[in-house]
């Protein structure tokens, strides 16, 4: 195997958020173990690797965090991103803990919810898009709905939403040359930290209806969370879980805007939203919002006969996984009608025990948003030459993504 001795991979580059896969391609091709030296971390693209790594937290440690940012490196790191920052008997503990108040029934019971945000938005999309022709999908529906969704559960009023969106967009955007979180990023990450801890300071004086109390209140065997504990989950779930999904409607209608054909097939019926299914599944796989995610190896490991050796970072690119050629037909070709089988083999969730908590949440949001815009508009344009792109080592999506939708009779 031939290794490549230039640094062809640097995550904080913004050439390289424009487009990665041509990278990862290469380092599938010629370095499917690839080291770079100046950051000082080794990365696997290949999904049969990314996979295998996963699904082994003994080898492949949580226990430093899941950020390729030194400042976020840490054996704390678990205070500010939940049981993504644990391994073993820790991360199910906290785990099951969790998930006695984010379950799977809280989540189903957002459906009305979450469809009447739907409506609220697309209906003001609407009337923007009548007067002015086009409207910024990111800033009128995508940056705001996940967000109000989790903020929902949560119980953070209205009023607030608007300031902790923007908050948790500092934390995940980084500056061009500055490789690590920047300094917004940490004061914006303290500042959340803090409104949250006031927020568990008042559910433990008067809960409420929400996630937060249903959190505070969860039992497993007689142990409960400690109040530090709901604070990171709360953290995670407005960092990871709203920029995740954001991030999600907005490549959606990137991708299916750039092949008109099969837009047409989504569209052609209001009463059939069964394809958007498949273009939510297509989406993640073709462009996952969470591109990588990275790992402490915990012992030496041979891999593609090189030695990675114990106490190293790694990271698994999931773009990369989702993209590879032994797994997925033309793989970058973004084909809606590609075969279940193989949309059943994505890694944008992970695998194992750290699959992600909030993959339903996502896609119901997704599916319940793309459905109605299927049954409102027979179509839309996206002015990809203007549409704007975060810049982040893990999250990758848009900023602003300006549309024109063509509405249908009502």
């Amino acid at each position: 195997m031939t290794t490549i001795t230039t640094e062809i991979f640097d995550p904080y580059d913004y050439d390289f958020h424009e487009d990665p896969y041509p990278v990862y391609a290469r380092l599938r091709k010629e370095a499917p173990l690839y080291y770079n030296a100046s950051d000082d971390f080794w990365a696997l693209s290949r999904h049969a690797d990314v996979h295998a790594a996963i699904k082994n937290d003994v080898t492949f440690s949580n226990r430093m965090g899941v950020s390729l940012d030194a400042s976020a490196w840490n054996a704390d790191a678990h205070r500010v991103m939940s049981f993504l920052a644990l391994d073993g008997a820790a991360q199910t503990r906290l785990r099951k803990l969790v998930s006695a108040g984010f379950t799977p029934r809280r989540v189903r019971e957002l459906t009305p919810q979450i469809q009447a945000m739907a409506d609220h938005y697309l209906d003001a999309l609407a009337v923007l898009s009548a007067d002015a022709g086009e409207v910024d999908w990111i800033a009128e529906l995508a940056g705001k709905l996940p967000m109000d969704v989790i903020s929902e559960m949560m119980g953070v009023p209205a009023a607030d939403r608007d300031e902790v969106r923007r908050l948790a967009d500092l934390v995940v955007h980084r500056e061009d040359g500055v490789r690590d979180v920047p300094e917004a990023g940490m004061t914006a990450a303290l500042e959340l930290i803090g409104y949250y801890a006031e927020m568990v300071a008042q559910r433990r004086r008067q809960p409420r209806e929400d996630l937060t109390s249903a959190l505070l209140e969860a039992e497993v065997d007689g142990d409960r969370l400690l109040d530090h504990e709901v604070i990171a989950f709360l953290f995670l779930m407005v960092v990871a879980g709203n920029e995740t999904t954001t991030k999600l409607l907005g490549n959606a209608l990137f991708h299916l805007g750039a092949h008109p054909a099969q837009l047409t097939d989504v569209f052609a019926d209001p009463a059939d939203t069964t394809p958007v299914g498949s273009w939510i599944e297509e989406t993640l796989r073709h462009d996952t919002s969470s591109q990588m995610l990275a790992r402490y190896v915990a012992e030496d490991v041979e891999l593609h006969g090189q030695v990675v050796p114990a106490g190293s970072k790694l990271l698994v690119l999931l773009g990369s996984a989702n993209r590879d050629e032994r797994v997925f037909t033309a793989p970058d070709v973004f084909d809606i009608h590609r075969p279940p089988e193989e949309l059943g083999r994505i890694m944008s969730f992970g695998v194992g025990r750290h699959f992600c908590l909030g993959a339903n949440l996502a896609r119901l949001e997704a599916k319940v948003v793309l459905a109605e815009l299927v049954r409102r508009t027979s179509g839309f344009e996206v002015d990809a030459d203007r549409a704007v792109r975060v810049h982040s080592t893990s999250v990758r999506g848009f900023a602003r993504l300006p549309v024109s939708f063509t509405l249908r009779a009502r």
